[in-house]
């Protein structure tokens, strides 16, 4: 693909501060559960009401922080809520390295509230918990469950989710999950661009410290950056970006 093949619309919204990104991202993660609960008080007024709305979750440390302020501030209800993760190490559920753990104050308050976590299933093989998680996100597909807010880091390297290479991005398609060889040897799950084509309102969230050849390459639509080539079928997605961390 060329880079005048590209299609995304790349829309930047940046902060002065790691501070005002994270006050920006609760919000926006607010809404969209707030959003959630009420299709969710809708639908279950009807008969065999199921999953009304899904959210992805990226990993890292960059939404960490508005990850544990939304837990404390949650809707009292997220009925039909699913909430899956964009990639996650292929290491134990308990292990620091886990999104899963990263994020289990958000989690365990939204399961509470009665909302459905989509985990990849580390404790099987590898390719087991691939295929597992391609089954879940599928059904998810097939049900018509909307995929309304997505979030996606951004490495230094270029990569989002887990996609590092166009050898990635190769295998991928025609996929939802794909499992990867990470550059500090750690294996990983990741979506595909496949799925992230589903997703409505899509939003990279990072820190500019150390990413700026990164987040140049992003913006000026370089066709050989993973990251673009992961979401360049898109009509449109967003970039939040803080300028100090």
């Amino acid at each position: 693909m060329t880079a005048g093949a590209c299609m995304t619309e790349l829309t930047v919204r940046r902060f002065p501060t790691r501070a005002a990104l994270d006050a920006a991202l609760e919000e926006r993660l607010i809404a969209a559960l707030a959003s959630s609960a009420g299709a969710g008080a809708g639908a279950g007024a009807s008969a065999g009401a199921g999953a009304t709305s899904a959210i992805m979750l990226s990993g890292g440390t960059t939404p960490m922080g508005a990850y544990r302020a939304v837990a404390t501030r949650l809707p009292t209800q997220t009925l039909g809520l699913q909430v899956f993760f964009s990639d996650e190490r292929y290491v134990p559920a308990d292990s620091e390295r886990s999104n899963y753990r990263q994020a289990a104050p958000l989690l365990d308050a939204l399961q509470q509230r009665g909302a459905t976590i989509v985990r990849v299933p580390t404790q099987l093989t590898l390719e087991a918990a691939t295929a597992q998680y391609e089954e879940q996100l599928a059904a998810l597909l097939r049900s018509g469950t909307p995929i309304g807010l997505g979030l996606l880091g951004l490495g230094a390297d270029g990569h989002t989710a887990s996609l590092f290479s166009q050898a990635d991005l190769q295998r991928a398609r025609g996929r939802l999950t794909l499992s990867v060889q990470r550059p500090d040897g750690l294996s990983a799950v990741s979506v595909t661009p496949d799925l992230l084509e589903r997703v409505d309102d899509l939003l990279f969230v990072t820190v500019s410290a150390g990413k700026e050849e990164a987040l140049r390459r992003l913006q000026a639509g370089d066709s050989t950056l993973p990251a673009w080539q992961a979401v360049s079928r898109r009509p449109r997605t967003m970039l939040w970006v803080a300028e100090t961390g």
